[in-house]
């Protein structure tokens, strides 16, 4: 029986390209936001709004990490993909934010963006995969590798967290429920930090990832019809940051917009 018109127009859910759409407009927000108004402004309830939308980019770049690992046909190159970006948006997200582009200057956060903590992500889950891998490795060796990726990826934007995220999200396929609360329970960690290091409403706002739960609930499963989003979300992610490192200078010259 053919489809009615009500079938065809019925909601069938978000694609792969659609979740990166809403992951670049909440990024592009947030980022207009630190490079606008720097700092950290708990008064200003337009601007706290502003930023909890933003929380929706990580999780959302955390969710199809996994997905892109498990559909990729060519792992060496997704990951090669990965890296390259990563090399290239580090100066790209150092420049937007006034961070030093020689690490560990000034701080041990936010050194780096999270496009490479996404990298050890990638590799974690390459470690993690039995089925993928073509040489045998212990539990053992398996936990002190995550470690290691962990501590590499502690000095990017959001920490370790992607790395322990990615692998719980992972590991949890098909039970949403158990994805969230995991995702949840680990950020409360970064909260912690945030409250007793930064400032305890940013800090409370990292829990803005829960709105990534809808879109996972609603996706479908596809990539999408255009296959060039993987390019343009890498290509859009670093050219934003250096638009926006552009506008810092002109407005406020040199100065660091967050802990860096």
């Amino acid at each position: 029986m053919a489809e009615t018109i009500e079938q065809k127009k019925s909601f069938r859910g978000f694609s792969g390209n659609q979740l990166k759409v809403f992951a670049i407009i909440a990024m592009a927000m947030d980022h207009l936001a630190w490079t606008l108004w720097p700092g950290y402004d708990n008064k200003s309830w337009w601007l706290i709004i502003i930023h909890f939308v933003g929380r929706l980019a990580a999780p959302t770049m955390w969710f199809m990490v996994s997905e892109g690992y498990q559909h990729t046909r060519n792992f060496k190159k997704y990951l090669l993909r990965l890296f390259v970006f990563a090399v290239i948006s580090h100066f790209a997200y150092n420049f937007c934010f006034g961070i030093s582009f020689m690490p560990f200057k000034n701080s041990v956060l936010n050194q780096t963006s999270v496009i490479w903590a996404l990298f050890c992500a990638a590799l974690a889950l390459y470690v993690d995969d039995d089925e993928k891998r073509k040489f045998p490795l212990k539990d053992w060796q398996k936990t002190l590798i995550i470690v290691v990726l962990c501590v590499l990826a502690f000095p990017a934007d959001w920490s370790c967290f992607p790395v322990l995220c990615v692998l719980h999200i992972h590991r949890n396929q098909g039970n949403l429920k158990k994805q969230i609360l995991g995702m949840l329970a680990y950020i409360s960690m970064y909260v912690i930090v945030w409250c007793s290091a930064i400032d305890v409403v940013y800090g409370l706002l990292q829990y803005g990832i829960i709105m990534v739960w809808p879109l996972m609930y609603f996706y479908n499963g596809s990539r999408g019809k255009w296959k060039g989003m993987k390019w343009f979300f890498y290509i859009f992610y670093a050219g934003h940051l250096i638009l926006m490192g552009m506008i810092r200078m002109l407005l406020y010259g040199n100065i660091a917009t967050i802990v860096g």
